[in-house]
């Protein structure tokens, strides 16, 4: 399915921006709707950028009304687990009522298909095997809440309106476009790939901190499921060609279905950036779960969707060549 007008809230940030590029490349027009508050302006290349946020009916309007989407890419969100602990009314303000905002402004507007940005987060702790999508979901911080209420909002709309969503439960993002034409750049950075490898370009020793080393893991530190950026990118295509199609909604996992520790990862920096890379022991972060691994059976027999990577070394070289890129030369949003 190609040649159809996409409105992707949070389209200049980490995620919203690859999902446009994913687009671009199948023949689909992305129009980025973003508030530029943690997004880039930068990072938009692929179509128009309309400002505003999630949480302005009338701002929704107008840009529905401009640009008349087919669907709708719903990445807009507060994102960090740590901060989202100091903000809980910021985190249900934006990611919960801004959903039903733009829920509201899509109804409004006719528009009847959305791919939602949920998270692994909703799963809350793990016994270590990969997490199925009929695991019941105990969030364990106010960030994967907020996700799994946006969840129940698509679902509950969906049994009494024309709605029909397909929620992608991401597991870690990582990586940057295979081009180095975007990447991850948040100010400040709190999330390990990108950590490591600002570390990684500093002229002296290098150290990272590694929140929790004490988790009932291997090697102590957390494991998680990393899946590239741009896999993620090409998951939304899938999930709206299937929505297109006249598919039913779903929840589904995107991940590899395998698990990397925090040291893992940077021993597998180490070796992609010929670095040595201190480790500094910190204390565990709360709501952070020891294990995140999928279960992503159902994102393959449903969408066909299969990760392009599956090593953590690929996946963080695509990361190294746009950070030394990026540091070299950056080019700055100006919001």
């Amino acid at each position: 399915m190609s040649g159809r007008t996409i409105l992707v809230t949070g389209g200049a940030g980490y995620i919203g921006s690859h999902v446009c590029a994913a687009l671009a490349e199948r023949g689909h027009r992305p129009v980025a709707y973003d508030s530029l508050v943690t997004g880039n302006r930068w990072a938009v290349q692929w179509g128009p950028l309309v400002e505003g946020d999630i949480r302005d009916a009338a701002a929704l309007d107008a840009a529905l009304a401009a640009h008349r989407p087919a669907a709708v890419v719903h990445c807009a969100a507060l994102s960090e687990i740590g901060e989202a602990h100091r903000r809980v009314h910021d985190y249900f303000d934006v990611n919960v009522a801004g959903t039903l905002s733009l829920l509201r402004a899509m109804q409004r507007a006719g528009v009847e298909e959305l791919v939602f940005s949920s998270s692994a987060s909703v799963y809350g702790e793990s016994d270590g095997r990969p997490l199925a999508e009929d695991r019941t979901p105990r969030p364990t911080n106010p960030y994967g809440a907020t996700k799994l209420q946006g969840e129940e909002l698509i679902r509950s709309l969906s049994r009494w309106s024309a709605l029909r969503g397909v929620a992608l439960r991401y597991f870690n993002a990582a990586g940057a476009h295979p081009e180095a034409v975007i990447g991850e750049a948040h100010e400040p950075e709190t999330h390990l790939v990108p950590r490591i490898l600002r570390a990684a370009l500093s002229d002296g020793p290098v150290s990272v901190d590694v929140y929790g080393s004490d988790y009932d893991t291997p090697d102590g530190t957390c494991v998680r499921d990393f899946v590239h950026v741009a896999d993620l990118g090409r998951a939304h295509v899938a999930a709206l060609d299937h929505l297109a199609a006249g598919g039913e909604g779903a929840t589904l996992n995107i991940g590899l279905g395998a698990g990397f520790s925090v040291r893992e990862v940077i021993a597998a920096a180490e070796r992609v950036t010929g670095r040595r890379i201190d480790v500094v022991a910190r204390p565990r972060r709360p709501g952070d779960p020891a294990v995140l691994v999928a279960d992503a059976g159902r994102a393959a027999g449903l969408l066909g969707f299969e990760p392009g990577f599956r090593d953590i070394e690929a996946i963080i070289e695509t990361a190294w060549r746009w950070h030394r890129h990026y540091h070299a030369a950056p080019v700055r949003s100006a919001s």
